[in-house]
C-alpha cells in the first residue's frame, strides 16, 4: 500500500482530464446512437474515460506533448506496460505454445496470447460485443496448479464507438491491448485492494450526464488505470503521457453509470470492489481488452 506522505503528494496532483468543460458538444455521425447535445454535459471535474482534446496552453500540454516525440521509432516511443502492436507469428513453436493457452483462456488468438507476459498469473479479460458497440463482459482469470480459473462473467460498458487499434485523444473509441494493471484510487476509501490506492474526493468527482442521460456522479468512486499511455507507479490522477497527448490516456476501469463511456472500460460498483481486492500486483495483472473478433487474431 502507498504510504500516507506518498498518497498526500498524489492528491495534489491535477486531474489528468482533458474534458474539463461545463458542457460537451459532439457531433452525431453515422456511428452514433443518436446522442445530443443535452446528455453530454459534464462537470469541470469530469476527466478519466478517454480524454477529448479540450485542453490548451497548460505546462501539462507542453510535457506531455514532448514525451515519445522527436522521431522515436514505434519500440521506442511505446510506454511500458502498453502492447500496442501484434508482431507476426512466423515460428511454428510459438504458435503450438500460444495454442496451448487458448484452451484456458476462450476466445484468444495466438497474437493476443503472445501479448500476455508470462509472468501474468492475472488477467481481466474484457470482450466486446463488436467492433462498434459500447457494451461488452468481463470476466477475472486466475492462473493456478490447474490452469487459468474463470470468474463469474459481470457486464461492461466500453467507449460509444467501440474499440479502435489506434486509439486518439477524444476519438470516443477504447483502445485495443494487453496492459498492465499497477495503480489504483478513487473518491472513496480504499476497499482493501492490494495495489496502490490513491483517495481523493476532489480529483475522482464528476458530475452531470452521460451519453444517454445518465448521471455520472460515483463513478469514479473506485478506479484501477489502465496503463494504456499512462506512467505505471503514479495514481490513475497522474497526467503524464509517455506516448504523447495526441495518443490520449486516462483510460480506467471504473464504476459503471448505465451508459457507454468516453474510453473507459465501466463495471457494477460492486464488481469494482471485489476486483479490487482481487487484483494482486505480485500476480502481475493485466488487462486483455478488445471486440472479439479483434482478439481472435
Amino acid at each position: 500500500m502507498a504510504s500516507s506522505t506518498s498518497r498526500l503528494s498524489r492528491r495534489r496532483l491535477r486531474a489528468p482530464f482533458e474534458n474539463r468543460r461545463a458542457t460537451t458538444s459532439i457531433t452525431p455521425g453515422p456511428n452514433r446512437l443518436g446522442i445530443t447535445a443535452a446528455v453530454l454535459a459534464l462537470s469541470i471535474t469530469l476527466a478519466g474515460c478517454g480524454e477529448t482534446g479540450t485542453r490548451a496552453g497548460t505546462a501539462d500540454d507542453a510535457r506531455s506533448a514532448t514525451v515519445g516525440a522527436g522521431g522515436a521509432s514505434p519500440a521506442e516511443s511505446v510506454a511500458p506496460g502498453t502492447t500496442q502492436a501484434r508482431p507476426p507469428q512466423t515460428s511454428a513453436d510459438t504458435e503450438a505454445s500460444a495454442a496451448s493457452v487458448l484452451a484456458r483462456l476462450p476466445g484468444l488468438g495466438p497474437g493476443t496470447l503472445a501479448e500476455i507476459p508470462k509472468k501474468a498469473r492475472q488477467v481481466v479479460l474484457v470482450t466486446g460485443e463488436g467492433r462498434d458497440s459500447p457494451t461488452s463482459q468481463v470476466v477475472l482469470y486466475q492462473r493456478t496448479g490447474a490452469g487459468w480459473e474463470p470468474g463469474v462473467t459481470w457486464p461492461a460498458h466500453n467507449a460509444l464507438k467501440g474499440w479502435t487499434d489506434d486509439h486518439h485523444s477524444g476519438d470516443l473509441h477504447s483502445p485495443i491491448g494487453v496492459f498492465t494493471l499497477t495503480d489504483a484510487g478513487g473518491r472513496l476509501a480504499d476497499p482493501g485492494t492490494k495495489l496502490p490506492y490513491d483517495q481523493s474526493r476532489g480529483g475522482f468527482t464528476i458530475g452531470g450526464t452521460g451519453f444517454e442521460g445518465e448521471p455520472l456522479a460515483g463513478s469514479f468512486d473506485y478506479v484501477v488505470a489502465i496503463n494504456y499511455n499512462h506512467k505505471v507507479g503514479t495514481s490513475p490522477l497522474d497526467w503524464t503521457r509517455p506516448l504523447g497527448a495526441g495518443k490520449g490516456g486516462g483510460i480506467w476501469l471504473h464504476v459503471d453509470h448505465g451508459g457507454p463511456t468516453h474510453g473507459c472500460v465501466s463495471l457494477a460498483q460492486k464488481h469494482m470492489k471485489e476486483l479490487l481486492r482481487t487484483l494482486d500486483p505480485a500476480q502481475h495483472p493485466v488487462i486483455v481488452m478488445g471486440d472479439a473478433e479483434s482478439l481472435k487474431r
